[in-house]
């Protein structure tokens, strides 16, 4: 109950932003200066911004976003306004447009969010009649509507911003930091500790925040953010698993270690809080001390026998620095530090030395494949809006821009949730233009019962419409530009009729876009996607293993890549030390494409199906903990005097995990279960101690990779 008090709460708010920037542009426009272009653009402008597009952040922030969208608004009108000239030419910009601004979803969460208002500007301008005269009075309205609703947001009415992505990476380090004193000096298992641990890294998950706060932007920092919220994740799962297991007395190169995963924690929370961006390399300085830490512990462990328990227990351990060490160069490049990054993989870091435009232009790259839900989204956008306004333009509707506007407002990325918008639309018109015209009827040509009747309109429109769902937002839309337009020129009841058309023919060209391009939406990728990724992260998991225990140099390693198959490190000799695994680029590729499937099926409507019960964060798990073990296990020089069977062992239980992966990727209705074969007691015994702990790696890594793929297959039917 309060949190729907404090949700209606927040959207009246919101309205009244809206509606106060809306009015203090339109009526002096219309009443005072009697410039009627420049009012339906002064009306239109906060409306495109402030309801039309979902903008993320506060008021502050979102002011922002508005005022630097202006300037591209101001030139889709100015393209508008020019192919205005004809219905073919504005065709041809409609499909340009819309399948830019809907593609440029890629590039981060503000950009997705101004979309579709920039959409509606463009849309506004191509119609006729054909004025390039007209074209400062649109841009004078559109520049005093955006500068009306930024001051609206940020001066008179701001929200208090809410808890950021990094505020929540810092409160999970804090936990960590606990954890892992408490597990030093704990007396036992802790499982209380460990569920608390496993409830804060759910919490990471990108599917917990608006999707306008999620860190999915092209640029270092959101790329950071990401990375150091995916790491403090697996950090938490770590300690999870030596929090429920409890200390090993004696075992003082872990204890020492968990010290340094803990301090290094509450620093980097400290630094995330603080959030300064100049100097950052000052606030949080790199990981040397923590890598150093590693390396001690590393030639620790390799100097003296130890029971299996304790060799597995370090491993978990070492894995957990691992993490931290990922988590502090992540936030620190987050934080803006630039500091070279000495000893760690630069492959999993690739970013950090390269520049905004560069990172912009992988991400586009890697998305412009068929496989992309953003590119298939984009191309149906783009079809649909250029459709409509053909079809407006060749029948000459009367506000044929309504047509365009409900193709926008009403397209899903599934044919049955588009389905389920129109018809509700539909309703919501019907009335809407009932209402509308019993309105006209009534009121005649008395334009001050128009103007009296606006703002309390738009304050329940945009109030109840975000609530309502489509119905509502249509119904209450068309008595809001009823009365707008009322005002502006004579109407009849017609205008609710031509109101009603409109909607229903762009509601129908919707439709069937929905119905002929990718109708499942993400629903029918994801599993694609997420099989291409076990496919490819099958080959690494055994070229991993054999570099450990081969002494194949960077067999396993590979140079980071974003969906574009080409390297962002620099060349290296082949076959060399280091040299990049055309694996690895391949397995990134995927878990791109696959988290981009992801998040926009998690936006979807459940289906009553099998795959509805797949935990898919799972597998990217899999796929993300496959380039970690390619990135950090120990690589040796080949492990002389490693006797035939480990190799042998190693071999196969690689093997048993890569086939497992295959088999996981077919997507059996009985899921995949796999238990890598555990070092035989016997052969452990002949290997030397130095090499015992990295064969152990290997083995908590195989069995963490099966216990994702059995986290990812479907819950077995009770007995």
């Amino acid at each position: 109950m309060a949190e729907g008090l404090s949700a209606v709460a927040r959207t009246g708010r919101h309205a009244a932003h809206v509606t106060a920037a809306t009015a203090a542009g339109f009526y002096p426009a219309l009443h005072l200066l009697d410039r009627p272009v420049a009012g339906i653009y002064a009306l239109f402008t906060p409306i495109a911004f402030g309801i039309l597009s979902p903008l993320p952040g506060a008021g502050r922030e979102r002011a922002g976003t508005v005022l630097r969208a202006v300037p591209a608004a101001a030139v889709l009108v100015a393209l508008g306004t020019v192919l205005a000239v004809g219905t073919w030419p504005a065709v041809a910009g409609m499909l340009a447009v819309g399948f830019a601004l809907a593609f440029g979803s890629a590039c981060g969460p503000r950009t997705a969010g101004a979309a579709p208002g920039l959409q509606l500007f463009y849309i506004l301008a191509c119609f006729p009649p054909y004025e390039p005269g007209t074209l400062p009075q649109r841009l004078v309205g559109l520049a005093v509507g955006g500068a009306l609703l930024a001051l609206a947001e940020a001066v008179f009415f701001p929200d208090a911003p809410g808890p950021s992505y990094r505020t929540r990476i810092a409160g999970a380090l804090d936990l960590a930091a606990r954890a892992a004193s408490g597990v030093v000096r704990g007396q036992g298992p802790d499982p209380e500790t460990a569920a608390r641990l496993g409830a804060a890294g759910r919490e990471l998950r990108l599917s917990r925040l608006p999707a306008g706060a999620r860190p999915t932007g092209a640029g270092r920092t959101d790329r950071a953010l990401a990375q150091a919220g995916a790491a403090a994740r697996r950090l938490l799962d770590q300690l999870a698993l030596l929090a429920g297991h409890g200390p090993a007395p004696g075992d003082t190169a872990s204890a020492e270690l968990l010290r340094g995963v803990a301090a290094s924690c509450t620093e980097t929370a400290a630094a995330l809080r603080r959030g300064r961006r100049r100097r950052a390399g000052r606030v949080l300085a790199g990981p040397q001390l923590l890598e150093e830490l590693v390396a001690d512990f590393l030639r620790a462990r390799a100097g003296v026998p130890a029971p299996r328990a304790v060799l597995v227990r370090r491993s978990t351990v070492l894995t957990a620095a691992v993490s931290a060490v990922t988590v502090r160069t992540a936030a620190s490049l987050a934080l803006g530090g630039r500091e070279r990054l000495y000893g760690l993989p630069r492959e999993q870091f690739w970013y950090a030395a390269e520049g905004p435009a560069r990172l912009l232009a992988v991400r586009v790259r890697g998305n412009l494949t068929r496989r992309s839900v953003v590119f298939q989204n984009a191309l149906r956008t783009a079809l649909g809006l250029a459709l409509a306004r053909l079809v407006a333009g060749s029948l000459d509707l009367s506000h044929g821009f309504w047509v365009l506007l409900a193709v926008l407002t009403l397209g899903r990325t599934t044919a049955g949730a588009t389905w389920s918008a129109v018809r509700a639309a539909a309703a919501g018109t019907l009335a809407g233009a009932f209402a509308a015209g019993l309105l006209i009827v009534g009121a005649g040509g008395s334009s001050d019962v128009y103007a009296a009747l606006l703002v309390p309109m738009m304050l329940v429109a945009f109030t109840l419409g975000p609530l309502g769902g489509p119905a509502w937002g249509q119904g209450l839309f068309t008595l809001v530009v009823a009365t707008a337009f009322a005002q502006i020129a004579p109407v009849t009841w017609r205008l609710a009729e031509a109101r009603l058309v409109d909607v229903l023919t762009g509601s129908a060209i919707g439709l069937l876009c929905g119905l002929l391009a990718w109708p499942a939406g993400a629903r029918a990728e994801i599993r694609y996607a997420m099989s291409a990724l076990l496919r490819a992260a099958a080959p690494v998991v055994r070229a991993t293993a054999r570099a450990v225990t081969e002494g194949s140099g960077g067999s396993g390693t590979g140079s980071g890549k974003d969906g574009t198959g080409e390297s962002t490190a620099p060349d290296r000799v082949p076959g060399g030390p280091g040299s990049p695994s055309p694996g690895v680029r391949l397995t990134l590729h995927r878990l791109r494409i696959a988290e981009a499937a992801y998040a926009q099926y998690r936006t979807e409507p459940a289906p009553d199906t099998a795959d509805a019960a797949r935990d898919w964060l799972a597998v990217l798990d899999h796929g993300s903990r496959t380039l970690v073990g390619a990135y950090w296990l120990p690589r040796t020089d080949g492990m002389p005097g490693l006797p035939p069977e480990a190799r042998r062992w190693a071999r196969e239980a690689a093997e048993e995990v890569a086939a497992a992966t295959v088999r996981a990727a077919g997507f059996p209705p009985e899921g995949v279960r796999v238990r890598p074969a555990s070092l035989p007691p016997e052969v452990a015994e002949r290997v030397p101690a130095p090499l015992l702990a990295p064969l152990t790696d290997v083995e908590v890594w195989l069995r963490a990779l099966a216990r994702d793929l059995e986290a990812g297959s479907p819950p077995r039917p009770k007995s």
